[in-house]
């Protein structure tokens, strides 16, 4: 089973989470992690309004969940969004796919990891973070809403993020929704029979969240929320042939 980012092992953030080090060691990976935020926060200025879509780098291209990541894509990039994605396969692929192929736009935040896998053939740019600390941080900030696909591990530390954010008010209220019932159905099991039993959630934590086997919901359950109350939608300046000044994006052709 193929897994993905890129070829040569990256130890940047490994060496990060062993505890102290030298001061100069830590002042040198703190100046690391600013520029890598300060690439990111250039780049993607101009990218927006975005959806980022969650989801499993593993489903391959006859995979159902894979083909409703594919219609998911289609549909944000009908409705006027640019799809933001890791820019892996699989569901990233599926999501980043729909856009392309109905004239939309996306946007891949890669990471690098040990296990050799470029970045889909479908982005317009892409960008790579050696943190995930921070790659969430873009997925995260250039985003308006957040839809999850079947995922594992990542997927499920993304969309448990970005739902504390809003939770605790680090975040605004946007639309958070998962699509595939038939999956997400026992995480929700556990929230009403759990979390929400021995309240360490209110009720309004686990109700903003939509959940359905429609795109074409899930978008337009988007639409409801953000439009006019969080954006004003207008084309992205690099969507309109404009160079982004200092922009670290590589097109994909």
């Amino acid at each position: 089973m193929a897994h993905w980012g890129k070829s040569s092992p990256d130890t940047t953030e490994a060496e990060f989470l062993t505890g102290p080090h030298g001061r100069l060691q830590e002042l040198g990976g703190a100046i690391k992690i600013f520029l890598e935020f300060i690439r990111g926060f250039r780049s993607l200025h101009f990218v927006g309004p975005c959806i980022t879509v969650y989801g499993s780098a593993r489903f391959a291209e006859d995979h159902p969940y894979y083909e409703l990541g594919r219609e998911l894509g289609g549909r944000i990039a009908d409705a006027g969004f640019t799809v933001m994605t890791g820019g892996g396969p699989g569901a990233m692929e599926a999501a980043n796919r729909g856009a392309k192929e109905r004239g939309g736009y996306s946007v891949g935040c890669n990471i690098r990891l040990p296990k050799e896998q470029h970045p889909n053939p479908y982005l317009d740019y892409w960008l790579e973070f050696d943190h995930f600390f921070v790659r969430k941080t873009m997925l995260a900030k250039y985003s308006v809403a957040f839809i999850a696909l079947p995922g594992g591990f990542g997927t499920l530390d993304e969309l448990f993020e970005v739902s504390t954010l809003i939770q605790t008010g680090k975040m605004e209220d946007f639309p958070i929704v998962l699509i595939g019932r038939d999956y997400w159905l026992p995480l929700f099991d556990f929230f009403q029979k759990s979390l929400l039993h021995h309240q360490t959630v209110d009720r309004k934590d686990i109700e903003r969240i939509v959940i359905t086997d429609s795109p074409l919901e899930a978008v337009q359950a988007v639409t409801k929320v953000v439009d006019g109350k969080f954006i004003t939608r207008a084309r992205p300046q690099w969507l309109l042939g404009e160079r982004i000044p200092g922009s670290t994006y590589e097109r994909v052709s």
